[in-house]
């Protein structure tokens, strides 16, 4: 059993006795938390499936590299997440993008330096996209977290668009608290992919309060519409020329294996 849907039974179970109003509200979290949880297992299924087909084909190669939000957790398909919608936004320009997703539900900026970078070798992707940090910021101390953030940035390859983080500002009654951090943080990321020149979808910038309609039955990961704040932080941070590649641009070794999501 995963530890949410640990937390899921605990809280079940309290829930069985007094059914008061606050407690019905809390089970319907609690509930919700234990969709997502289903959903980690299955959207990652999913992506490993598609992953085994997309060097099969001819098109222009995008590489997702990231946590639960690149995987879709909280949309209502794993492509209605922001990765599915923009990919959906460059294939109606007439090319047919393929995406390998590498992301990972849980994941850190230490397991995308350890498990997911070095899945690039040997791949010649037109578009690199890394959003990582959300699983850092109560997890990781401040220092390493910072550190790690510029070796992901450093290591990433020239074709990569860096995605900063969502400052949950009136996100809970934590988020006030944490929220000059985390624009610290997104500080550190712009200032970073800008030495090397690489872009940064300013997600900050478009995924803001007000929440109400924007987030999934956990209260946590954005739903399709909350998404579409992601996807739009990331179609405007791409380079003009991305968006009218020939089918033939950029794609990895036929020989390339895709990878067992975990």
């Amino acid at each position: 059993m995963t530890p949410i849907g640990a937390l899921h039974r605990a809280i079940m179970r309290w829930g069985e006795a007094e059914r008061t109003s606050s407690r019905l509200a809390i089970q319907r979290w609690v509930d919700g938390v234990a969709l997502v949880d289903v959903q980690a297992r299955t959207y990652a299924e999913y992506w490993t499936q598609q992953n085994s087909l997309t060097l099969t084909g001819d098109g222009p190669l995008w590489v997702v590299l990231g946590d639960s939000t690149a995987q879709g957790l909280g949309a209502s398909s794993p492509l209605h997440g922001y990765v599915g919608q923009v990919l959906n936004a460059l294939r109606r320009k007439g090319t047919p993008w393929r995406v390998l997703n590498l992301s990972r539900s849980g994941a850190q900026t230490q397991h995308v330096l350890d498990d997911q970078l070095p899945l690039l070798d040997g791949l010649t992707p037109a578009l690199v996209t890394c959003g990582i940090g959300n699983n850092d910021i109560l997890a990781t101390p401040p220092k390493r977290f910072r550190d790690r953030l510029r070796q992901v940035i450093d290591r990433l390859p020239s074709s990569s668009v860096v995605m900063d983080l969502t400052v949950p500002d009136r996100l809970w009654r934590i988020g006030g608290a944490v929220s000059p951090y985390v624009s610290g943080i997104n500080q550190l990321i712009s200032t970073t992919a800008t030495s090397r020149g690489l872009p940064v979808a300013e997600v900050s910038r478009y995924a803001r309060p007000p929440w109400r309609g924007l987030l999934a039955p956990d209260a946590f990961h954005p739903n399709n519409l909350g998404y579409r704040r992601h996807a739009d932080a990331l179609l405007a941070a791409l380079p003009a020329g991305l968006l009218n590649l020939p089918a033939t641009a950029a794609a990895g070794p036929a020989s390339w294996r895709s990878p067992v999501a975990p």
